[in-house]
């Protein structure tokens, strides 16, 4: 076997796997693109790509024709030197496999055939996701491992500014995500999280009065601008377009006691004021008086007395089908099925949000952690070097998306606990 890595999480996690793969006997090499990718990768053969994206996709297909390569690993496949190598792989008869963070939080890591997302070939069939569950023992979604929030910051501030600042020695590359500049971004955000500590007894006081109260209410978690759920697999150009989009709906369709409840997501740099645009959308729909902004505080709480929940495709959404809460999907998200999620429309789903069928959420979350979910964190051990041991796994014995029931060396590690709060 011959493992070709691209861009990775700035955390040793390819360079783990790299180790693991080739004490096994694969052959394992890297791409650098841009000087980020030269100083997290340590995991062996490396060449520095300098050229441009479009001679990118030619040069990909020479390597992996020279080389050999049977399977290409990366984190994500929407960004653009992926996006150009996976029609390259597939063309050449590559496997595709690609990481991120899980479906399942916290402590979970996605790893799948071809794409995530709205390109994700996770089955939504009951009797599919039968087939791939049939030797899946006991399901145990209790918290195992923490991350490290500290080790994420200061590797995505090291990749980042590293890129930026030594641009020179990878003159064409282009970043690939859709944050803003890292001059404005890690300030902003570093700003955003101080205020947030600042308010959080303001925060708390606010949440507590939204859930103790005697309204109905529906929740809408926004989530972030540059995340690729929104840029490439809904149909807003914006969080704010569907923001928009779903006050107008709630203004037409909502019975006139209910309220929404906007949530900020915990990682926005604060860019935009949501609040304000809450405000605005509100007035033009004449709802200010039914409208709650949030700007923190714990998502479970208001899931567990929602009357349901409303989003584009936030991973979100399958912690409230958890929880039994109805959830309506307007964008492309793998759980989006008959028997888990609205399926007759939003200005419908204010009248008649249906319950999650807890025999498909139990199937569903069995078959994900069965084929494309492994357990385990990027930055913080022991949950990194558990992750690393999974991926490993499940890339020697070609078991990425398929069941992951394989040979082990010892019994699997035995938990118990409930599923925490998160948000």
């Amino acid at each position: 076997m011959n493992f070709v890595f691209l861009q990775g999480m700035p955390s040793p996690f390819f360079t783990r796997i790299a180790h693991g793969l080739s004490a096994r006997g694969a052959k394992v090499s890297a791409i650098n693109l841009c000087v980020g990718d030269w100083l997290f990768w340590r995991g062996g053969t490396a060449v520095n790509y300098r050229g441009s994206l479009a001679q990118w996709p030619d040069y990909f297909r020479k390597y992996c024709e020279r080389l050999g390569v049977t399977d290409l690993v990366l984190l994500g496949e929407q960004r653009r030197y992926h996006k150009e190598a996976i029609v390259v792989a597939q063309a050449l008869g590559v496997r595709v496999n690609v990481t991120d963070f899980g479906y399942l939080r916290p402590d979970w890591i996605t790893l799948e055939r071809d794409g995530m997302g709205g390109n994700s070939r996770f089955p939504r069939d009951p009797e599919e996701l039968e087939s791939l569950v049939q030797e899946v023992a006991e399901l145990n979604l209790s918290e195992c491992y923490r991350d490290s929030a500290l080790n994420m910051a200061l590797g995505d501030l090291l990749y980042s500014f590293s890129t930026v600042l030594l641009r020179p020695f990878f003159p064409h590359y282009q970043r690939s995500d859709h944050r803003p500049h890292p001059v404005k971004y890690f300030p902003a955000m570093g700003m955003t999280l101080l205020r947030m500590r600042l308010k959080r007894t303001q925060i708390l006081e606010r949440l507590a009065r939204v859930v103790q109260g005697k309204d109905r209410f529906f929740v809408f978690p926004l989530q972030l601008e540059h995340d690729f759920q929104i840029v490439s697999y809904s149909p807003f150009s914006s969080v704010d377009e569907a923001l928009g989009e779903v006050m107008a709906s709630f203004a037409r369709h909502a019975p006139a006691s209910d309220r929404l409840v906007i949530k900020r997501h915990p990682w926005d740099p604060g860019f935009r004021d949501w609040g304000q645009r809450a405000q605005h959308w509100a007035r033009c729909y004449g709802i200010e008086g039914r409208v709650d902004y949030l700007e923190g505080g714990n998502l479970d709480r208001l899931i567990e007395v929602a009357a349901g929940m409303v989003t584009v495709n936030s991973t979100s959404g399958v912690r409230a089908l958890q929880l039994g809460c109805p959830v309506i999907v307007l964008g492309q998200a793998i759980y989006d099925s008959p028997g888990l999620t609205a399926q007759s429309g939003l200005d419908e789903f204010w009248h008649s949000p249906p319950v999650p069928l807890a025999a498909r959420v139990s199937l569903f979350m069995r078959a994900l952690v069965a084929t494309i979910q492994i357990r385990g964190v990027f930055f913080n051990e022991p949950g990194l070097s558990v992750s690393v041991e999974a991926a490993v796994e499940r890339l020697w014995y070609g078991r990425v998306g398929q069941s992951s029931v394989i040979p082990q060396p010892s019994a699997p590690e035995k938990t118990r606990g409930g599923y925490p709060r998160v948000g």
